[in-house]
Parts: C-alpha cells; sequence; structure tokens
C-alpha cells in the first residue's frame, strides 16, 4: 500500500502536535483530509517552524507544558485546542508512535462538538503549582508520621491514632522508654521527627500564601461566600478552570468534577451506578469534604437557603449517599457564583471555613 502523497503546506487547515519532553512531532492536513506535512521538530524551533505555516487550527493532548505551548502559538495567531487523552484515544490508528498520535489529535481537532481544554493563563498553573506542592508535602508527612509508628510498634510501642495524639506523646515516649529503646533507632526516630516538623512548617508556609491569593483574588472570595468553602477549594477551583466558560451550566461542572452517577443505558431503560470520579479528584475530595463539614453541623441547616434541601436529602437517602449529593449541589453553585460573578445568598459561619 502506497502512503499518501503530500501536499503543499499552504493548504494546511489542521495541525496536530504530540508533545515531547525534548522533540514535537507534527502532522497537517488540508480541509479535504490529505495529508499534506509530517515532520520532527526540536522543541525550541516551535516558534521558528509555525511562523511559515499558514494560520490554521492546531491540536494538542492536554498534558504538561500544553498550556505554555497553547499561548505561544495564540499569540502567533492560530487557534490552538487542547484536547483531553481520552477523546484523542478513539482516533488513534495502528501501532502506537508519535506520528500516529499526532495524527489522531489532528483528527479530534476538527470534531465540532468535541469539548476542548480551557487554556490557562500563568496565574492559574502559580497558583495549581501552590496545590500541587502542598498536596506532595501532606502526602510525604503523612508517610513520614506512618514510618515513625511503625518503628514504635517495632520497639512493642503504639500510640492512639491521630497526627496531635503522636506530636504531644512523641517526647515523653523517648524519655520513659530510654532502656527500652537503642540509641540507634533513637537517633532515626529523632531525625525523622525533625523532617515532620520541617514539612508542618513548609505546608504552613504553602498555606499561608494560597490565603493571601484567596482575599486578594475577586473570584475566590466570590466562591468562599457559600458555606463550607474555604480558601483551598476556592483557589483549586479558579486555578482549575478560571471563570468556567468552558462549561455551559453548572451540571456540566459536576460532571466535570466526576460527581454524577455512571450511566449504562440501553433500549431506553436508564441505569445509574456509583459516580464515574471522572476529572480532578483533588477537586471532587475537597468537594465532598466541605459536604461533610456542613452535614456534621445540623442545626445550622437552617441558616441556609440549601437547609431544606439537605434536611430531605439526609431523610430519604444513606448518609454517604447524602453527602455525594450535597457535593454535587456545592459544586454546582460554586460554578454559577465564578461564572456570574456574584455572592452567596446565605449567612456565611466562620466554623464551616475550613476547606
Amino acid at each position: 500500500m502506497h502512503a499518501k502523497k503530500k501536499g503543499s503546506t499552504e493548504e494546511l487547515a489542521v495541525v496536530g502536535i504530540d508533545i515531547g519532553k525534548e522533540t514535537f512531532h507534527l502532522v497537517g492536513f488540508d480541509r479535504s483530509g490529505q495529508l499534506v506535512m509530517r515532520k520532527q521538530i526540536k522543541r525550541l524551533a516551535l516558534s521558528a517552524t509555525f511562523e511559515h505555516l499558514p494560520r490554521c487550527v492546531v491540536g494538542m493532548e492536554a498534558c504538561l507544558s500544553a498550556h505554555f505551548v497553547s499561548r505561544t502559538l495564540r499569540g502567533m495567531g492560530f487557534e490552538p485546542r487542547i484536547i483531553p487523552a481520552i477523546y484523542v484515544k478513539p482516533f488513534n490508528k495502528g501501532q502506537k508512535n508519535d506520528y500516529n498520535d499526532a495524527e489522531a489529535i489532528a483528527e479530534a481537532a476538527l470534531r465540532p462538538n468535541l469539548r476542548t481544554v480551557a487554556e490557562k493563563d500563568q496565574d492559574q498553573l502559580d497558583l495549581q503549582a501552590l496545590h500541587r506542592v502542598r498536596a506532595r508535602l501532606v502526602s510525604r508527612r503523612t508517610a513520614t508520621i506512618n514510618q515513625i509508628r511503625a518503628f514504635l510498634i517495632e520497639q512493642g510501642i503504639t500510640v492512639r491514632s491521630g497526627l496531635r495524639a503522636l506530636k504531644n506523646s512523641f517526647e515523653a515516649i523517648l524519655d520513659q522508654r530510654r532502656e527500652e529503646i537503642s540509641p540507634r533507632i533513637r537517633g532515626i526516630l529523632m531525625g525523622l521527627y525533625g523532617d515532620w516538623l520541617w514539612l508542618d512548617r513548609r505546608i504552613e508556609d504553602v498555606l499561608t500564601e494560597i490565603e493571601e491569593i484567596s482575599r486578594t483574588e475577586e473570584n475566590c472570595a466570590n466562591i468562599m461566600s457559600i458555606p463550607g468553602i474555604g480558601p483551598m477549594i476556592s483557589t483549586a477551583m479558579v486555578a482549575a478552570i478560571g471563570k468556567g466558560e468552558a462549561f455551559d451550566r453548572g451540571r456540566d461542572f459536576a460532571a466535570w468534577v466526576g460527581l454524577v452517577p455512571t450511566q449504562y443505558s440501553t433500549g431506553g431503560r436508564t441505569i445509574l451506578g456509583r459516580i464515574t470520579k471522572r476529572g480532578s479528584r483533588y477537586l471532587r475530595m475537597l468537594f465532598v469534604q466541605a459536604a461533610k463539614v456542613i452535614m456534621m453541623r445540623q442545626h445550622r441547616w437552617a441558616d441556609f437557603s440549601f437547609g431544606p434541601w439537605l434536611t430531605g436529602a439526609v431523610a430519604r437517602t444513606p448518609r454517604n449517599k447524602a453527602a455525594i449529593a450535597f457535593a454535587n449541589k456545592i459544586a454546582r453553585t460554586a460554578w454559577s457564583v465564578l461564572h456570574h460573578g456574584t455572592r452567596f445568598d446565605a449567612k456565611q459561619d466562620p466554623a464551616l471555613e475550613a476547606i
């Protein structure tokens, strides 16, 4: 079988870019679907290469540096489209390689009804980086605490669950069990405890920076007017979706976060299962935490406009299921507040500003 003959790049309608660490693979088609370009370039040659191409649609998968590449090409007059990898996969043909991936991206970019990823500006990427750094530090702190507990158990010492319980009793344990703990393991435990304290300080520094941004950013302040939502959710949401232009309504945002049931329907019969858990796992976790915080304070429900709805939901469904439904409702409300630039219409309880 003969390969398609390449045409002129002057007739380019779409270019698919497979973004790599050092090299990019480009595949371009004209309006009739004819292959007119197939090349590999160095990352640093991106601007120089596209300067000589006609302005057209440029597709790329959502990945590291996709937003940087998108902003660069948009500044040159192109129409970049960042596509989720799950939507590119159906267009892949043959074996997996960089050129086939770029071709699949180019074909997906031409689909008018395919939902794309909103381009993030530098402020959003900076805020997103803060959240990712904090999440990594929290994970490391948890691992350090678990290792301390494991070493203590190996010495026959158990401490009740909870971060604060271990921190308050750690030095007392080392002092009271001096004869039972060898000098070497004692030194190891003290080193791990020092790591723990350092991680606490780093987490607190990052959290302080996030809180400062939430106070100065108008969109974050509007979202924080919703009960149960504080600096963490508001900044994470703005970092993820900006002003929410990528979604037509709050239901679409809730579906993107993964707070809607999995649907398997056929023959006119609707079958709903567990939540999809698609999209941002981090945001989904924060919204569920916010829902559970509010549900713990039942005496405050009457003060909120959603109080009657929450009372009915808890009465007719299991509590965990009601928490997911409530998290969905909070997510839709947060999108509405963000998209329309308004504030929530209920009184705010300072005790709920924790997440």
